[in-house]
């Protein structure tokens, strides 16, 4: 099974206007990418995960989220999705911790 065209258009439309990224078909799902690398990803059940680190984790964990697999990526609040504020900061925060891997990744 892979991750329907239609959620994955639904995503990004949301996450469009906070900032710039572009999606790429793996594994079944399709990661989403800013400039700093894969932020987020969604599966292929239509799950949204997002990014986390040391600066983001306690949000998910307090949210009761769970964990992709062994990847730095966690389901995404449901309830984050109905308020584009919410979404843009828990964005925020994922975006940052693809570039504190990315700058990790360039040393």
């Amino acid at each position: 099974m892979a991750s329907s065209p239609e959620y994955v258009d639904y995503v990004v439309d949301l996450l469009n206007p906070h900032y710039p990224i572009t999606t790429r078909k793996m594994f079944g799902g399709v990661g989403i990418f800013c400039e700093y690398g894969m932020c987020a990803l969604v599966t292929s059940d239509d799950v949204l995960h997002f990014k986390v680190d040391d600066g983001n984790l306690a949000d998910y964990q307090a949210a009761g989220m769970s964990q992709f697999h062994n990847m730095p990526y966690y389901e995404l609040p449901g309830d984050v999705l109905d308020s584009q504020d919410d979404l843009g900061a828990w964005l925020e925060k994922s975006i940052a911790a693809a570039k504190a891997a990315d700058k990790k990744k360039k040393k």
